[in-house]
């Protein structure tokens, strides 16, 4: 592709609106989410709870607003005052919820429906850190740790917010937190925090802002891709296992085992021959 047509596709990326049809497919998702962790009985709490039910899917439509505006002093209801998004993830709760013979929750699942709608939420994620970077670097210049942080959360706050949205449900799971287990969307939102703070702050990166916002668009979009398609679910693992062998202490942890595993065959070949 001609360099001039690949800059002016990355700008047309990153003046793309996200509201409706973005927040839409968001919303889809993060339904679709609340409704498989409720499993099969789904169906039965939805009816009996419906309260609940839409407090939950709420938290994880605008659980990253919430988390980063609590972090920030700032109000942690303020995602909500936008009532047309809020009527839009109304909207898709109750059609994944509620409509006969479960005709919503089937055609978000539909897989060439699921792939688009997955590919868009992607485009929202990365818009999501892009602006909370934005939004932590007007307030704390020079910190590039909040900057990473709120722009983590930006991206994934829902990965944040499972305790209390499931606990919202009834369900107290303390092991459920996100910074015990990261999902690979919180691995890739801190790696797109950081690009972004290297980007906007430092001489590192010289390629256009249009192009390295366009770059982890791609990133995203692909490996959420790769999930659905090919059962690629975190490529950061074989990376983390790397540096865990060698920095984090892996590796002497092995020598130590071996080590205790000679020396104990020595001794029980010591007893036999005194016996």
């Amino acid at each position: 592709m001609d360099p001039e047509a690949f800059l002016d596709m990355a700008n047309q990326v990153i003046k793309l609106k996200m509201f409706p049809y973005f927040d839409i497919a968001h919303s889809l998702l993060c339904a679709i989410a609340v409704r498989e962790d409720l499993g099969s009985g789904a169906q039965g709490f939805s009816r009996k709870h419906p309260l609940a039910c839409w407090l939950s899917t709420m938290l994880m439509i605008f659980s990253g607003g919430m988390v980063a505006n609590g972090l920030l002093g700032e109000p942690i209801l303020a995602p909500l005052k936008n009532t047309p998004q809020l009527l839009v993830g109304t909207i898709v709760w109750y059609l994944v919820f509620y409509t006969p013979f479960d005709i919503g929750y089937k055609v978000g699942k539909f897989l060439p429906f699921k792939i688009i709608a997955s590919a868009m939420k992607e485009i929202y994620r990365c818009k999501k850190i892009h602006d909370g970077v934005t939004h932590a670097a007007k307030l704390y210049p020079n910190a590039y740790i909040i900057m990473i942080i709120i722009g983590t959360l930006k991206g994934n706050g829902a990965g944040f917010t499972k305790l209390l949205e499931r606990l919202i449900r009834g369900a107290w799971t303390p092991t459920a937190m996100e910074f015990m287990q990261p999902s690979f969307y919180t691995k890739a939102s801190v790696v797109a925090s950081i690009i972004f703070v290297l980007d906007k702050k430092t001489d590192l990166i010289s390629a256009p802002h249009a192009l390295v916002y366009f770059g982890i668009v791609i990133f995203l979009v692909y490996f959420k891709l790769s999930s659905i398609l090919l059962g690629i679910h975190d490529p950061f693992v074989p990376f983390e296992n790397l540096f865990c062998a060698l920095f984090l202490g892996g590796i002497w942890d092995s020598l130590a085992k071996l080590l205790g595993k000679g020396q104990a065959k020595e001794e029980t070949k010591d007893v036999k021959k005194t016996n």
